[in-house]
């Protein structure tokens, strides 16, 4: 569906602790956010101050030079690039007399227009009844069910006051059909830790190439294109390893700097998929010349998830179109690739299985050949270096490695090698 774009034009504000650079930025992407929204940008209005108007974010002069290129473009929607207060957008839309939405709104109308599962759509919805609940004022929201009226207020009960009830019982239901969807999803999770699968999971700001990456790993053919948040909900696939050893990839949804605190708050439940990862490959975009920061914004989030045991291997995207300034970060152990290449994709997937070998347990064993149901469950759940037959002891010679957790280790020390 190929709705009309809308025209728009960006408003920052410019803080003393903001750098020209950082500030140009932020602009850029709340530009590529819009696009992503299906808007085309006309004009870009900043403005430096100490601190921002309480009444109207900007100075009443900006306003005022606001409204007037309004008149000249034309333009549809006006978008802050940051979250305004209820009494903001109150004032802003009364002055300007058109759409005024702020950077969280733009955010959660892309994610609801990304959300595919049951889940993302409830998360979205929640995100922006709370993000709502306090505007109702300054946007004369009616969330009024069909036919209102009979059964829908109370003796002298206003409208807002409806849409209030309206909007905090639709919140406690999908907080309960949330809870009840993370529950299912944790069993699930507990199944795959029985099965003693080893978990990768794929992580980094939002366009940095994670869907395309995931596809090439596992051929699964998940939305992949060059806008912001093209994955929402989150995806996992089997992915073999040169060993022919089998882990479990999961692709997340893209972290961004200044996340509104309702999708922080939302997302965190889909985001506890990297929690069980045994490995977190970290993708970053080398192409955009704002990296750096995005490295600290999903180090900033792995952190406030409570994520600091699990290893990360830090993968530079996108090297064909690197920046001339680029330099890679000294924290984690990286790689340069692009998704595209075949060689690329082979060295990151030896790296990675020499990670994956460093977390496991190493062992050598000799399996009788008539066990063939432990020879078997070798095969598939654990890695396997080399196996050899060997006649003159009618066995296997088994070389490999295996979770420190899984309960095949009881049986292989019966079989251990003795070198």
């Amino acid at each position: 569906m190929n709705a009309e774009r809308e025209s728009v034009l960006l408003v920052g504000c410019q803080l003393p602790h903001i750098s020209d650079e950082r500030f140009e930025y932020s602009l850029d992407e709340l530009a590529s956010l819009t696009k992503t929204a299906n808007g085309e940008v006309l004009v870009r209005l900043s403005q430096k101050r100490d601190r921002v108007h309480s009444a109207t974010y900007i100075g009443k002069g900006k306003v005022e030079e606001l409204g007037q290129l309004l008149e000249e473009t034309e333009a549809d929607v006006v978008i802050f690039n940051d979250e305004l207060s209820p009494s903001q957008l109150k004032n802003l839309s009364t002055l300007l007399d058109v759409k005024v939405i702020d950077r969280t709104q733009l955010i959660l109308d892309i994610f609801a227009q990304r959300a595919r599962s049951k889940e993302g759509k409830l998360q979205v919805e929640l995100a922006q009844l709370q993000y709502m609940l306090p505007r109702l004022v300054g946007q004369g929201i009616a969330l009024s069910r069909q036919g209102a009226g009979i059964g829908t207020r109370g003796p002298g009960e206003t409208q807002l006051e409806t849409d209030r009830r309206h909007i905090n019982r639709r919140i406690h239901e999908i907080k309960q059909q949330l809870a009840t969807i993370v529950s299912h999803r944790n069993r699930y999770r507990e199944r795959r830790k029985k099965n003693q699968a080893f978990q990768i999971a794929l992580v980094g700001y939002t366009n940095a190439g994670k869907s395309t990456l995931f596809n090439r790993l596992t051929a699964a053919g998940t939305f992949e294109e060059n806008l912001l948040f093209a994955t929402l909900d989150p995806m996992t696939r089997k992915m073999s390893l040169p060993s022919k050893y089998e882990t479990l990839l999961t692709d997340t949804v893209g972290f961004i700097q200044d996340l509104p605190t309702t999708l922080v708050a939302a997302f965190r439940s889909t985001l506890e998929e990297v929690k069980e990862a045994n490995l977190i490959l970290h993708i970053v975009d080398s192409s955009n010349e704002d990296y750096i920061n995005h490295e600290k914004t999903v180090y900033k989030l792995l952190e406030e998830l409570e994520i600091t045991e699990i290893p990360i291997l830090t993968v530079y995207n996108k090297r064909d179109e690197m920046t001339p300034s680029f330099v890679p970060s000294p924290k984690e152990e990286h790689l340069l690739i692009t998704a595209f290449d075949e060689e690329d994709l082979k060295k990151l997937l030896n790296k990675m299985e020499a990670i994956v070998k460093e977390t496991m347990d190493h062992y050598a064993a000799e399996i009788p050949a008539g066990n063939g149901k432990l020879l078997s469950l070798l095969k598939s759940e654990t890695l396997i270096n080399e196996m050899n037959f060997s006649e003159e002891k009618e066995c296997y010679i088994v070389d490999g490695f295996v979770l420190p957790s899984h309960n095949v280790l009881a049986q292989l020390k019966m079989y251990t090698r003795e070198d």
